[in-house]
């Protein structure tokens, strides 16, 4: 089965970011989990296309997911904690630009999850993610049966994103594949937002106050009504090529519909960031900078297009350009952990280490597992001749699992200038054990001590 999630692709600089998560935390009561359904969207023929998640807002069976979780699908079920299915009898409404449907079950009383106010939500607040991921839905006895995972995170901020219009949650709280239209609830178990957009390091979830003032639409649609609207709508056909993108990886397929998509609207920002990961994905580096520059003229506040544009100027030697782009999405996103550390890093490049300090410590604030964060924090240092910071921090990031020749050659002139010569030889033999034939490293252990090399 596939698993629907609006993914994004991220970039940042000389390494990976590892998602911090808050640990569980004991509240007077738990997530109603019987008010959360996974859902299995069909095609005409039965066939399931995809699974999602959804949870339950009135107790006449009113439920909310992501509208990208309906697209091409002739019909849904949805499957509850306990294993009965329920058929989705029509659908309530759509928002193609927010990404949100409200469902109506078939004719019961059903049980709901309590409603948070998510215009009051504030940077560093708890969130909670739940939802069926894709790797534990599957069959039993002729019965699709799925397991609820819950995440634990923070709130980053809450910004736009794409469509200058309106706000997302961006959250630590990792969203799983087959997560998409389940709740993100606050540290009382009510929801303040639904899970819509993973990303490697960014969750977005739509604020719930966007979704609450449909509520209590009665008038509805059915499912063909929507496969034919959709079958001229640019945001299906969006939604389309990104699941190819992301869940298929067909490259040539995803562009075509990207290109479709921005063949009747230029200015579709989501098609063009996306296109720009397709050309990335073929080598294609120039048409990806033109893609990026794009979307930053037509919405300069995209902190995402930003940053990735930024890392592509950095590694183009147009350093000035790239420390102005991450300062910008900084400036629109202050949390933004890898454009922090993007900026970090290219300030270093600019001998501005002093200045690089600041960001690479406030990304390390945010996720203390960002081992790469560490790598560039030592160098900051290592410029300024704090040796027994920069030694701190380049070990912190071995810790965290860093493991490149760089690293180890600064480790080695660090502890060498120190006067750590056992610990600088163990740099030594760690190189050789990475490259065998590395002369430099063969000429430094014969030209000191041999003390230097024990």
């Amino acid at each position: 089965m596939n698993a629907v999630i609006l993914r994004k692709s991220l970039l940042f600089l000389t390494g990976f970011l590892l998602i911090a998560c808050l640990p569980s935390q004991a509240f007077s009561h738990e997530v109603n989990k019987s008010a959360i359904v996974l859902l299995i969207a069909k095609s005409k023929t039965g066939t399931t296309l995809s699974t999602g998640t959804g949870f339950i807002v009135k107790p006449d069976g009113t439920l909310v997911t992501n509208y990208h979780v309906l697209v091409d699908a002739a019909s849904v079920d949805a499957i509850f904690t306990n294993g009965s299915s329920v058929s989705v009898v029509k659908i309530l409404k759509v928002d193609r630009v927010k990404d949100f449907a409200l469902l109506k079950l078939k004719e019961g009383f059903y049980s709901t999850l309590e409603i948070g106010n998510s215009r009051n939500v504030q940077n560093y607040d708890y969130t909670s993610a739940l939802g069926y991921l894709s790797e534990n839905v599957g069959e039993e006895d002729n019965r699709v049966k799925g397991k609820i995972l819950q995440t634990y995170g923070f709130v980053l901020g809450v910004h736009p994103q794409a469509y200058p219009g309106f706000s997302y949650l961006y959250t630590t709280t990792p969203f799983g594949p087959g997560f998409s239209g389940g709740p993100v609830v606050d540290q009382n178990n009510k929801v303040v937002g639904v899970a819509t957009i993973e990303g490697r390091a960014i969750n977005l979830a739509l604020p719930i106050h966007e979704v609450q003032p449909f509520f209590d639409v009665t008038q509805g649609m059915t499912f063909e009504k929507l496969l034919r609207e959709d079958m001229n709508s640019k945001e299906a056909m969006y939604y389309r090529g990104n699941f190819v993108l992301y869940g298929e990886g067909d490259l040539d397929k995803a562009a075509a519909y990207f290109q479709n998509v921005l063949q009747e609207d230029p200015g579709f920002v989501l098609a063009l960031y996306d296109m720009a990961v397709v050309n990335r994905d073929n080598g294609s580096i120039e048409q990806t900078i033109a893609d990026y520059e794009k979307i930053i003229a037509i919405h300069p506040g995209f902190p995402e297009a930003l940053s990735n544009l930024g890392s592509y100027y950095f590694r183009s030697g147009k350093l000035e350009k790239a420390v102005t782009l991450f300062q910008n999405a900084v400036r629109v996103y202050p949390n933004f952990i890898q454009a922090l550390s993007n900026l970090g890093t290219a300030l270093n490049k600019q001998n501005r280490s002093q200045e690089a300090i600041p960001p690479l410590k406030k990304a390390i604030t945010l996720d203390p597992e960002f081992a790469i964060a560490y790598y560039n924090l030592g160098n900051s240092y290592f410029s300024l001749n704090q040796l027994k910071q920069a030694k701190a921090a380049y070990n912190q990031s071995v810790a965290l699992g860093v493991d490149f020749l760089s690293l180890h050659w600064k480790l080695y002139e660090t502890t060498r200038r120190l006067g750590e010569n056992k610990e600088a030889g163990k740099q030594l033999e760690i190189i050789l054990r990475m490259d065998p034939e590395n002369e430099k490293a063969k000429q430094e252990l014969a030209k000191h001590p041999p003390a230097l090399a024990k």
